[in-house]
């Protein structure tokens, strides 16, 4: 296990590093970030002496090895835009990411796994197959025009949902929360659906896909022989041999949810690090658009290398293989 650990903890790191370059061209090249924090009326010394704070008159290794060390310590610099601490904006507007993800993932979960086994063994039903039909345009209708029909529906012609923002918030220590509030409940419920959408249909589908694999297997075919009951057989039995699969796949696309929730933050103007990152691009504001990239890229590699962990504590296979692929390395 040790062994296995490593390798991985390893591979997150050489990860991070590269993501960490990535972020490091984006300050290099996409523009001049003395030119970016300078009016045109600056003279030609203080601009040579902001070029020295920053570190830009040093080669390209120690101005890397200075960006890695700084964001290691979480100094991203100064928001161009803002002229606040990157890291500080982040924080800020973190909470409100994590709630939205937070309540898609349930939903997905609430919904997605209860529709996959109903389609699985009611499969021939007219109310499986339209779910079904239904699931495909899930899939493929993108989140931004579901949000805006939602809020024309909702918002504007029934008035019964808020349209955008987060509505009042408690702020406990540095963490603002939404759902300790009427208001604040309330604006999470069209957001959190249109970003729960395509997940409920691919956590519906794959539970489908894995009950009806389960439901072929001997030891359920032994299960109905020994007279069990049918709920029994159905989830007592099957679902619990599908859940590993789902709960693999809702801890990969929590990531995602953060990452790609910028479309929905949009549409709905809810103060997260998605549409944060959407203003950086507007206003080039390269010191957010490197953060927002290594703080996502952070939360994607944690997510994944902790799968991969909890997979080889459930399968002793994974590590053997880990440790005899090391052996043979060497």
């Amino acid at each position: 296990m040790p062994a296995f650990l490593f390798k991985r903890l390893l591979n997150a790191a050489g990860v991070m590093l590269a993501v960490a370059f990535l972020a490091f061209l984006i300050f290099r090249f996409v523009g001049d970030p003395v030119e970016l924090m300078l009016n045109e009326q600056a003279s030609q010394a203080q601009r040579d002496e902001l070029r020295i704070r920053l570190g830009l008159d040093k080669g390209f290794v120690l101005q890397f090895a200075t960006f890695v060390g700084n964001a290691l310590h979480g100094d991203f610099g100064i928001s161009y835009r803002n002229q606040q601490e990157v890291f500080t904006l982040i924080s800020e507007r973190f909470p409100a990411t994590f709630e939205l993800v937070l309540v898609a993932t349930f939903l997905s979960l609430a919904v997605g796994i209860p529709l996959g086994v109903y389609t699985a063994i009611k499969r021939d039903s007219w109310l499986a197959k339209s779910l079904q039909f239904i699931s495909v345009l899930g899939v493929s209708l993108p989140s931004f025009a579901l949000g805006i029909l939602f809020i024309l529906l909702f918002s504007v012609t029934l008035q019964w949902l808020p349209a955008f923002g987060r509505g009042q918030v408690v702020q406990i220590g540095w963490w603002s929360t939404g759902f300790l509030t009427p208001s604040g409940r309330l604006a999470l419920i069209l957001p959190g659906i249109t970003l729960s959408l395509f997940q409920i249909t691919l956590v519906m589908r794959l539970v489908r896909a894995e009950m009806l694999e389960t439901m072929r297997t001997d030891f359920i075919r032994f299960a109905r022989a020994r007279g069990l009951t049918l709920r029994a057989v159905h989830f007592r039995h099957a679902l619990r041999n599908c859940l590993m699969p789902v709960i693999t796949v809702t801890g990969l696309q929590i990531g995602n949810l953060i990452a790609f929730a910028l479309v929905t933050e949009t549409v709905f103007q809810w103060p997260g690090m998605g549409l944060l990152f959407v203003q950086a691009v507007t206003f080039v504001d390269i010191p957010v658009m490197a953060a927002y990239l290594i703080v996502v890229s952070f939360i994607f590699v944690s997510l994944n290398t902790l799968v991969d962990l909890l997979y080889a504590y459930v399968d002793p296979r994974l590590r053997e293989d880990a440790i005899s692929g090391a052996a043979n390395a060497r």
